[in-house]
């Protein structure tokens, strides 16, 4: 059976989220005062937006606009990346940070969502600009973050290099504390992890690994010998295609911004990796076939992982897409519309906060150790994560079987919680994995209960 949808889909991210949120609430558990407790588990506690001047090279001052969103402190203090891009935007972070919320609570850190973005051209500045828009943000953020109450890491476009500037700069607002642990993606020289660059990848491997092994896809059970498409090359994506073909899978195409190669025989992804560094592309590949960027998302395969950007799966090709698995890398890749097309496909899908959670994981590892002063090994930090991802697959699985088991008591339920008769959706894969986090951080709302 498919579905089309004639009308123009709503790709705003904050709606998006939304729309999400009201597939998964008519299955939480004990719905006595829910309606109340689901808005405001949804609403966002801190919302700040800031006007920067900046100097940049060319001598004059410049205008910055920069977003910083604190989802949620119910399970613990904030916790998301900073971006630089030039589409970031309000409701954009304000998404982000939703999921960042419901991430840390389905994967059990003791952390609420929180995001950050500049609106800025990262490709068209230059290191010293970064830095000094790095250190304005901070700034002007001032104790709105810190090691207890918002703790910023890498996104789009920063890195441990730029996680470096913001230690040192609120490092410098706050002579004679402790700030290492304001920041996580540090430098390891600065109380970073090694593994930490390669967590978000290493998640989603651990994540496709077990779900495999546990018969989520019949006749599937290991990597081994699979056709795998990774799209997008940054840091997911890149580290993501060198692990899978470790792990045995058939690499068959990766892409980025300018294009994708293929090759259906398998890609050799150390020699993409070098090309891409040589060439800044992976498009111009000599050894596969080049592909435009959006394309690569239908190469037949059995496990698709995109990891670009957002909206990137819609109605408008959902009916296109050939895989038996898709792996959430990024946040947001499918649009909830497409999510229905998909699932009534017969497609499944590794939502995000499940599959991409092993960077906050890592990032939790990274600030537990600064807290106490002591550094893991980093085999240790990586068992550690297997662990954790293994386990919150599993709860998820599980939590889908009984969501299924009891769809008609879920339905009577909701229908005399809002007074009348409402459709419930299927539940997928997402929408288990919502429930199990927003059911975490309602049971904590409720423990704490609310004040004055």
């Amino acid at each position: 059976m498919t579905t089309t949808i004639s009308h123009a889909e709503d790709l705003n991210l904050h709606h998006i989220v939304k729309q999400q949120y009201d597939r998964a609430v008519p299955f939480a558990d004990d719905l006595d005062g829910w309606r109340g407790i689901a808005q405001w588990l949804f609403e966002p506690d801190r919302i700040i937006e800031v006007t920067m001047p900046v100097r940049l090279d060319d001598g004059y001052v410049h205008i910055f606009r920069g977003y910083r969103v604190l989802h949620s402190t119910v399970r613990g203090p904030g916790k998301g990346g900073i971006r630089f891009h030039p589409e970031a935007g309000a409701d954009e972070v304000k998404a982000l940070a939703t999921w960042m919320s419901w991430k840390c609570a389905l994967v059990d850190v003791p952390f609420g969502g929180a995001k950050g973005g500049v609106v800025c051209d990262p490709h068209a500045l230059s290191n010293g600009e970064k830095e000094r828009i790095t250190r304005r943000f901070t700034t002007a953020l001032g104790d709105t973050i810190g090691p207890f109450t918002d703790i910023p890491a890498p996104d789009l476009y920063t890195d441990s290099q730029t996680m470096a500037w913001i230690y040192d700069t609120y490092t410098m607002m706050h002579p004679g504390q402790a700030t290492l642990p304001v920041v996580t993606g540090k430098p390891v020289e600065l109380g970073g992890v090694a593994a930490r660059s390669g967590a978000t990848a290493q998640g989603v491997f651990y994540v496709t690994e077990h779900f495999l092994q546990i018969g989520g896809i019949p006749g599937l059970e290991k990597l081994d010998g699979a056709n795998v498409v990774v799209q997008g090359f940054g840091n997911a994506g890149r580290h993501a295609a060198r692990i899978f073909r470790q792990a045995g899978a058939n690499v068959i195409g990766v892409s980025d911004s300018k294009g994708g190669t293929v090759d259906l025989s398998g890609l050799d992804v150390t020699a993409i990796e070098h090309h891409k560094d040589e060439a800044g592309t992976v498009s111009t590949y000599p050894d596969g076939e080049t592909v435009e960027p959006g394309a690569i998302l239908e190469v037949p395969c059995d496990i698709l992982v995109p990891a670009a950007l957002e909206n990137q799966i819609t109605t408008a090709n959902a009916e296109r897409i050939d895989a038996r698995l898709i792996v959430e890398a990024a946040n947001g890749p499918i649009t909830p519309e497409a999510d229905i097309v998909l699932s009534q496909r017969g497609i499944k899908v590794l939502p995000d906060i499940l599959a991409n959670a092993g960077g906050v994981v890592v990032s939790y590892f990274e600030w537990a150790q600064n807290i106490e002063n002591q550094r893991w090994e980093d085999n240790d930090v990586l068992e550690k994560l297997r662990r954790r991802m293994r386990r919150a697959t599993e709860v998820v699985v599980t939590k889908r079987a009984g969501m299924l088991d009891g769809l008609d008591s879920y339905r009577s339920r909701w229908g005399r919680a809002v007074g009348h008769e409402q459709p419930i959706q299927l539940p997928d894969l997402r929408t288990a994995a919502q429930t199990v986090a927003i059911g975490r951080c309602r049971d904590a709302a409720l423990q704490r209960g609310v004040w004055p």
